[in-house]
């Protein structure tokens, strides 16, 4: 656990919708590990040899193992839960779009820009991608509902 708890972000401070404004934005970086990967399959139960076999990825068109789409897509979450929006934000929906794998040792940068605001029901959109060493591997959008400062 305490090898899990120094790869862990630190959050933010919370912040409220009053906060927020058209064009903030955040970031994560992470190198993408062989462990990661298998450490994901495991909790999730996604053991798709492409992920886990390097024998059956080596024979695919990616030559090797590849991370789960939905790993790289959690980094989003990460970003989303820790740093902007931040703690206190609940994750509504996502769309993604996967334009290209990810592989071991692949650094990923995950990042979000507040793209739309909506005051009447505290509503974030985010236009969100990760880049992996220079190249774009998802792209999307998140809603997520914020709380407002207590009056």
């Amino acid at each position: 656990m305490a090898a899990n708890a120094a790869r862990r972000p630190a959050p933010h401070p919370p912040l409220f919708f009053e906060d927020l404004s058209l064009g903030q934005s955040a970031r994560l970086m992470r190198t993408i590990m062989g462990d990661d990967i298998e450490l994901f399959a495991e909790v999730t139960g996604d053991l798709n040899p492409i992920h886990v076999d390097d024998g059956f990825a080596a024979r695919t068109r990616f030559g090797q193992r590849i991370a789960h789409g939905m790993f790289t897509a959690s980094l989003v979450s990460a970003v989303l839960g820790t740093r902007l929006p931040g703690p206190g934000a609940v994750y509504l929906s996502q769309t993604i779009q996967f334009l290209a794998p990810v592989r071991i040792g692949d650094v990923v940068t995950a990042s979000v820009e507040i793209i739309e605001l909506v005051p009447e029901r505290r509503r974030v959109r985010l236009f969100c991608e990760c880049i992996a060493d220079g190249r774009a591997v998802l792209e999307g959008e998140a809603w997520v509902a914020m709380p407002g400062r207590e009056r």
